[in-house]
């Protein structure tokens, strides 16, 4: 198993290209179901989480080929119709196949998810909305069995905001009968992402972005060429490290206005940010000041950059009140912050953080994604060695990230732990 090792203290200086984003490619790449015809997605960044998802695509009877940062995939012999537990288990985003296979093919089988470290992601949201639009759906042995002739057009309230669930509805109402409404939807740019894509393919999709979206069905979709909008998530990792340590660096293909709530706190601790149709330059000229942050869905202060700012208010001056509204397990990375003696007390959904003019080095443990990326930037800012394990997790949705921070300069490396 590979660990992280880090000799804290540098500053980030230096620019950095932002990969294509995980949350957008993996529902594009599930596109592909909707047609025969080939699907030529490009600036699909390489990770576990997009390896698994192309090996279920394939699993499936989708010819999937990789062309550079580019992927083809042509689902016009489809003879697999499921998504089987032992995928499912390591990749909740699997649940994103049910609604275009079951819109084109009429029936679908996918394990359900099962448990999740950070928390609860229902997909009662994903069969309510498809039983909506006609579909039946069972759920036998761990798996959710839907079968539909043609689905129709529906209208659709989400009793919450969920990111997957719109996705899923969107992708199948494309092919429904008639026009499917959905409201309370949604609003992330990896949501708008998914919708220019699936209209570059012939959907007739309005609305992408607002709480409500409008959806036309279609008789069927067509191939297209299509480029996966930049990480929005990794762009403010990066952004949050070279604050944290008083850096100062350049983002290329990178969008501030993806990213307005994050510049925003960045500002308010005392960053100088500059932005660009297609960049964001950030320099540190002061000590990071505390700031008080709430999770929310977009365009509210995302949940998965929560850690991150935690590990920058520990050496904040002044103190920080966090409180996460979206997944109720995503502290896991306080314990592992205190290790390397960060003051942080935890009471229900809320955290307090008492800045301190520095953390040491350690080891710790990454729980999940976006902890392991909040432990790697404690780790930057600590002073000596911190030892940063499972790092399998930060792989999910992070590409080569040793090798980008090593760029800014960053005295980081990945090494096999001993058995």
């Amino acid at each position: 198993m590979d660990q992280l090792l880090i000799q804290g203290g540098v500053p980030l200086s230096g620019e950095v290209h932002v990969s294509g984003a995980k949350n957008a490619a993996l529902p594009i790449l599930c596109a592909a179901l909707l047609t025969g015809d080939s699907l030529l997605v490009d600036n699909v960044p390489q990770l576990r989480d997009v390896h698994t998802m192309l090996g279920l695509l394939a699993q499936m009877g989708m010819q999937v080929a990789r062309e550079g940062t580019a992927v083809r995939l042509s689902g016009a012999n489809l003879d697999h119709l499921v998504a089987p537990y032992d995928l499912v288990k390591t990749m909740r985003a699997s649940i994103l196949v049910l609604g275009p296979t079951l819109a084109r093919c009429g029936r679908a089988r996918v394990s359900l998810p099962g448990g999740c470290a950070i928390g609860l992601r229902p997909v009662d949201l994903h069969i309510k909305g498809l039983e909506a639009m006609g579909a039946t759906i069972r759920i036998e042995h761990g798996y959710i069995e839907a079968a539909a002739q043609r689905l129709h057009g529906a209208r659709i309230f989400m009793d919450l905001v969920s990111v997957t669930g719109t996705e899923n509805l969107m992708m199948a109402a494309a092919l429904a009968d008639g026009a499917t409404v959905i409201e309370n939807a949604a609003r992330e740019p990896e949501v708008v992402d998914l919708a220019q894509c699936l209209t570059a393919m012939g959907a007739r999709i309005e609305g992408a972005g607002s709480d409500v979206i409008r959806i036309e069905g279609v008789a069927r979709l067509h191939g297209a060429q299509y480029r996966v909008m930049p990480d929005r998530i990794e762009a403010g990792t990066f952004l949050v490290a070279a604050a944290a340590t008083g850096g100062r660096l350049r983002l290329l293909e990178a969008r501030a206005d993806h990213l307005e709530a994050v510049v925003e706190k960045l500002r308010e601790a005392g960053a100088t940010i500059e932005a660009a149709p297609d960049a964001i330059s950030l320099e540190m000229r002061q000590p990071v000041r505390a700031v008080n942050l709430r999770t929310a869905p977009y365009p509210a202060f995302p949940t998965d950059m929560q850690a991150q700012f935690m590990a920058m208010n520990t050496v904040a001056q002044g103190t920080s009140l966090i409180t996460e509204t979206i997944f109720e397990n995503r502290f896991m990375h306080v314990q592992e912050l205190k290790r390397m003696g960060a003051d942080i007390e935890v009471e229900g959904n809320a955290a307090v953080i008492r800045g301190k003019s520095a953390l040491s080095g350690a080891t710790v443990m990454a729980t999940d994604l976006r902890a392991s990326a909040g432990l790697v930037i404690a780790g930057l800012i600590a002073q000596g060695e911190t030892v940063v394990d499972r790092v399998y997790h930060i792989d999910r949705g992070y590409e080569c990230i040793e090798g980008k921070l090593s760029q800014l300069g960053a005295r980081i490396r990945r090494v096999r732990a001993h058995p």
